[in-house]
This record gives C-alpha cells, structure tokens and sequence, in this order.
C-alpha cells in the first residue's frame, strides 16, 4: 500500500551536523519524493545555463550574495518539475523570510497545502563533537568520528592505512561561526513556522536510524493518506 502525501511541502531545518540531509534522504526514500537542497539546485541551474542561473552565477563570482528573487524564482522552476507532482523535501531553502513568504504563496496558488516544517535539535556540545571529531581518509574517502566512530589506529584509516584529515570547516573556531551564523539567519525562521502552527521539533541527538524512524512516523501521521 502505497502512502500518498496530502500537503506536499516538507521543509528541514537544522545546524550543521544535525543530520538534516540523512533524515531527509531517509524520507524520500520512504514516499517516494525529490531531497532538494539549495545547493545543488544552484549549481543545477548554473551548469544549465537558466537566466536566473547565469544571475545567480554572476553574483557568487562577484562574492555577492544571491538575491531572494533569483534564489526563489530558481526554486520555483525546480519545483515545477514532474518529480515534485506529489511532493518533495526542501532543504536549505527558505533561508529568509522572504523566501518564506514566496513559497507560502507558490504552494497556495499551486494548491499543494502548507508545508510540514521538521527542525532538527541537537544541543551544541554534541554539534562541536560530531563536527570537529570527523576525519576523512584522503584516499578511499570514508569518514570517521573520533568520539563517536574512530578508526581502529588513532587518525589512520581502517581500509587502506592513510592518515586521515580534518577539513578546515571542521576545526573549531570555523565550527562555532558556522554554528553561530546558522542560529542567526534561521531563528526568525523558525519562529515565522512557529506562530503558523508548521513547525515540529525533533531530538536528532540520537542514533541515526531512530531519529529516521521518528521523522517518518511523523510525516505519516500528519501528512499522509493510504491510497
């Protein structure tokens, strides 16, 4: 028995390494519907060569940023694809409240319903372990924890002996300014959903596999239809 969606917007939030893109993957298995993140969508559009994608190509070159009209107008193009006919997943769009307004609009004159917001929560000291402790082999690309999944020799690959690497978004001090924009830009966000009644909060300080299972429940509850 298949499960159908009956508002077909799904919007996760969270910090980095809260595990926002393992959950979202995880529902679109579960239903069927696209995990599109806002990179991705991006660099889609700019190897396509779209006029927004060639606007928004010109501002990342220039280091400017792009604007809620390009970013939105190239989700909107994404979403009216065949793929998204049922559903789909958004992740890391909306980033303002601009954006927020835009695809509250979109949706309600497309009449998908409104979206299911799932935020993510994982307490900030966890965030730093699971961030600074990664390490990834330079060879073989595998990624390990050194708190929470470390190789069997301190810092030197379980598969073919190489000598793991941090990547420099993953030392410390570039953590806690990730950590410290990201609560910036999204706590308006958060609280826009909020007052609306959208937004569902989730401990994602738990093994991935039971935040999944949570996160799909969730979404059968309030969304889905057997048909």
């Amino acid at each position: 028995m298949r499960r159908l969606l009956k508002a077909q917007a799904l919007i996760f939030f969270g910090p980095p390494g809260a595990g926002k893109g393992t959950q979202a993957q995880a529902v679109s298995v579960a239903f069927g519907i696209p995990h599109i993140s806002t990179g991705e969508m991006l660099r889609e559009a700019v190897r396509l060569g779209t006029p927004l994608g060639l606007a928004a190509k010109e501002r990342m070159e220039s280091g400017e940023l792009v604007s809620d009209e390009i970013v939105s107008g190239i989700a909107a193009e994404r979403l009216a694809r065949p793929d998204c006919q049922t559903g789909f997943i958004l992740d890391g769009f909306p980033r303002t409240i601009g954006q927020a307004d835009f695809l509250e609009r979109l949706l309600r004159e497309q009449g998908r319903g409104a979206p299911l917001v799932i935020y993510i929560h994982v307490e900030s000291w966890v965030l730093l372990k699971r961030l600074s402790g990664r390490r990834t082999c330079p060879i073989c690309g595998r990624i390990y924890n050194m708190y929470f999944d470390p190789p069997k020799v301190d810092e030197v690959c379980d598969i073919d002996g190489a000598a793991l690497v941090t990547r420099a978004d993953d030392k410390e001090v570039a953590i806690r300014q990730r950590l410290d924009a990201y609560e910036v830009l999204t706590r308006p966000l958060l609280d826009y959903y909020r007052v609306r009644h959208q937004l569902w909060e989730v401990d994602g300080d738990r093994a991935p596999a039971e935040v999944a299972r949570d996160v799909i429940e969730l979404v059968s509850r309030e969304l889905a239809t057997s048909a």
